[in-house]
């Protein structure tokens, strides 16, 4: 069986998931990879076949996703051109991480495909959505990759078809220690604004930024470009965790039994979601950076117990391939 295995390149989530399921996948079938987008920070441990630059979702430095940045920053005829053109004829199956490109081509030649992404998890109806549906938001999601069989991860099984999310085995060997700093990854915000805010709250801050070019320090808070290395130390031994309502780094901080805090993008559907499902559970979260709401947060000391298995293999085999 040969398999290509599509993910987006928007963001560094859809990258840390790929480098637990392409092994694993490596020993089942032949496999092929290709990413498109041109938004993420992490480097790959494995071999990427194909890589198109594709359609990337960008954002303004106060916390918004930006239409006009989406829309002049990206060639949507060049994307056109590779959906006419990709041959998808050596593939038994296309296994589709928010991937448009592979999936449009799929539809267009009926090529078995199945998406396997947290964004599937959002079409279904049992998943927490916000009273107030985003009509743009709600049709990129459920039209970004055109595909009829979807299994879908979140913070919970909220449908049988929905599973809990993928933890890599990075963040499963650690030990998680707490030396009292706060770890923050909040890409969609400018270094400026995260340290002119953060040095108004007195605890440490260890900030990892797509902005910055080497360390740097302000008062009580410290910027770093982005080193998954050092990201995993400082993420090992943090209290809690300040960040966006993405879906991997919260699920990963909730896997380590962190304090946990999430601001959604701005204008993003898939982040306003994940924040409500989160609000659900207990988790703190604001539309901003509040400081009264983040200062409460710090002093106090609510955490959410989750179990999260390692299962994917299992899901892999029983579900995807077979």
């Amino acid at each position: 069986m040969k398999v290509l295995y599509a993910f987006q390149g928007t963001g560094n989530g859809h990258l840390a998931r790929a480098q637990e399921i392409v092994p694993i996948l490596k020993k089942h079938a032949l496999v092929d990879t290709l990413i498109s987008g041109h938004q993420t920070q992490l480097k790959s441990d494995f071999d990427i076949d194909f890589r198109f630059k594709g359609i990337s979702l960008l954002y303004n430095k106060t916390g918004g996703l930006s239409y006009k940045k989406t829309f002049l920053d990206n060639s949507f005829c060049k994307a056109l051109k590779v959906i006419r053109n990709l041959d998808l004829s050596a593939y038994d199956l296309i296994i589709n991480d928010f991937e448009p490109l592979t999936g449009w081509a799929a539809k267009l030649r009926n090529v078995p495909i199945v998406e396997l992404s947290h964004q599937a998890s959002l079409t279904f109806d049992e998943t927490p959505k916000p009273e107030k549906k985003d009509w743009l938001g709600s049709l990129i999601l459920n039209q970004y990759v055109p595909c009829k069989k979807k299994i879908g991860f979140h913070f919970e099984n909220y449908n049988s078809h929905i599973k809990k999310p993928v933890i890599r085995h990075k963040i499963r060997n650690l030990n998680p220690v707490n030396k009292g700093h706060y770890l923050v990854y909040l890409p969609s915000f400018s270094d400026e604004v995260i340290s002119n805010f953060l040095t108004r709250i007195d605890v440490e801050w260890k900030v990892f930024s797509k902005y910055a070019k080497q360390n740097q320090k302000f008062k009580n808070v410290e910027i770093f470009p982005i080193d998954e290395k050092k990201y995993l130390q400082y993420f090992e031994s943090c209290e809690g965790i300040l960040c966006n309502a993405g879906f991997e780094t919260p699920a990963e901080a909730l896997f380590m039994n962190k304090k946990l805090f999430v601001i959604p993008i701005e204008n993003q559907y898939e982040q306003e979601c994940n924040a409500f499902a989160l609000d659900k559970m207990g988790v703190a979260n604001s539309d901003k950076l509040e400081p009264e709401k983040i200062r409460e947060w710090i002093n106090s000391d609510h955490r959410i117990e989750v179990n999260y298995p390692d299962n994917i293999e299992s899901i892999l085999t029983k579900e995807v391939l077979y």
